[in-house]
């Protein structure tokens, strides 16, 4: 059964939650293996096809794993500078299949070499091991007749990580040229790169679009990472009831499925429209479904049709902007007087939903001057209007060595937030 490692964005938690939604909408079966702050290691029954990271927001690499070897030899090799450990982690490395996209290139080759590993005992040596593998691959490379260069991250950086920037730049992917040493507890995989995110991509939606709202925009890449949490397939209908200019629309209408978009805001129906639009010549997508309506989200049913979606992925009013972190009592002002919003858009969003939908839904969270978070309970709502929360990590996604992952299980909801925002936000996932 092929295994694969997916390195995960800055917030691993959301990642791993999108990636077994992901999975799960689309059938294909899988085990996670192990999983960190760094990296996730999935086993699925097939082969994967790389171009699956084009779908997703939250993972930065997809590598085939090739071999495996105990975590203990790289700590006796690395930590304790053993000569034989060293000797044989060389040996593993070089006689495993990681290095056959390589000796077959007819011309100097460029490699490179990254370490993830969440154990910080070993992560310092990062470096040096990125150097020591990486010479000991050109010296393999050279005895098969090989010209080669080490592409590593050099003595300034403190992550012996090659970004996706790098790999996507010298091609590293086409070559099969970068091997990820991914340092588990107690097993490292080896693992050659097989897809990349490309950031341009994202930014070209983001930035290029004919119609931006800076303010209170939300990143590409998020809202892709909520479509695939709301289980959006190309076979499915998806409404955002606060659609502004149209970027949670933009996401799925590249899944393929049909969008709809509604706002109170005039302008913002012209400008998703114009969005869409432009998504759709600058993508060549073919039979592209979508309606954009001016209304305001209490007339939801009456606008768009009971049941007449499979999703909905929406982010309402998060609050004024807060130039100061907030006190306690301002952060709970400002969740009291938006909860009416919140909670008449669940219960229309219930009307709307087909049975078995998802709505994915983001409330503020709020960081105070105390370091605690002030956030909106809707619990009861949901359970009211018939809704029931979706926990995405349950037990049978996990491998019986699987670690700590106990911790996982429960979460209710995800929090993306930047350490220098004051306001974030938390997803929340529910179905009908």
């Amino acid at each position: 059964m092929p295994t694969y490692i997916f390195i995960s964005g800055k917030n691993w938690a959301l990642s791993l939650a999108e990636l077994t939604t992901y999975f799960q909408a689309r059938n294909t079966q899988f085990s996670i293996e192990y999983f960190s702050t760094e990296f996730f290691t999935l086993t699925f029954e097939t082969q994967l096809n790389p171009q699956i990271i084009d779908d997703l927001g939250g993972t930065i690499k997809i590598a085939h794993v090739k071999i495996t070897l105990p975590s203990k030899t790289l700590k006796e090799a690395f930590l304790e500078k053993n000569k034989p450990a060293q000797r044989q982690t060389v040996q593993i490395i070089t006689t495993s299949n990681a290095l056959e996209g390589m000796t077959k290139a007819p011309n100097k080759l460029l490699f490179g070499i990254s370490i993830y590993t969440s154990d910080n005992a070993i992560k310092p040596m990062g470096g040096r091991i990125q150097r020591f593998i990486g010479s000991a691959i050109k010296d393999q490379l050279v005895a098969q007749g090989k010209k080669s260069s080490f592409m590593g991250t050099g003595p300034d950086r403190s992550e012996a990580q090659l970004s996706h920037v790098e790999v996507l730049k010298k091609k590293l992917v086409e070559n099969q040229a970068e091997v990820l040493l991914c340092i588990g507890k107690t097993q490292t995989w080896i693992a050659n790169t097989v897809a990349v995110h490309n950031p341009f991509e994202f930014q070209k939606r983001d930035v290029y679009k004919p119609n931006q709202r800076a303010i209170f925009g939300m990143p590409p890449r998020l809202a892709r990472m909520m479509v695939n949490l709301s289980a959006c397939t190309e076979e499915k209908t998806l409404l955002d009831a606060f659609c502004g200019v149209g970027t949670i629309l933009q996401e799925a209408l590249l899944e393929h499925a049909a969008v709809v978009g509604m706002d109170v805001n005039s302008w913002c129906i012209k400008a998703s429209e114009e969005n869409l639009e432009w998504l759709i010549d600058e993508y060549d997508i073919s039979g592209a479904d979508f309606r954009v309506l001016l209304g305001d989200v209490e007339r939801l049913a009456e606008k768009v049709g009971i049941e007449s979606v499979d999703c909905v992925v929406s982010e309402p009013d998060l609050g004024p902007a807060i130039r100061e972190t907030p006190t306690g009592a301002y952060a709970q002002r400002i969740i009291e007087k938006l909860e009416p919003l919140f909670l008449g858009f669940i219960e229309e969003a219930y009307r709307v939903l087909r049975s078995g939908g998802r709505l994915v839904l983001v409330t503020p969270y709020i960081r105070t001057r105390s370091r605690e978070a002030v956030t909106m309970s809707i619990d009861e709502k949901l359970k009211e209007v018939g809704f029931k929360r979706i926990y995405v990590f349950t037990d049978e996604l996990f491998s019986s060595d699987a670690p700590e992952h106990g911790r996982l299980m429960g979460m209710a909801s995800l929090v993306e937030m930047d350490e220098r925002h004051k306001v974030g936000r938390e997803i929340h996932i529910i179905q009908k």
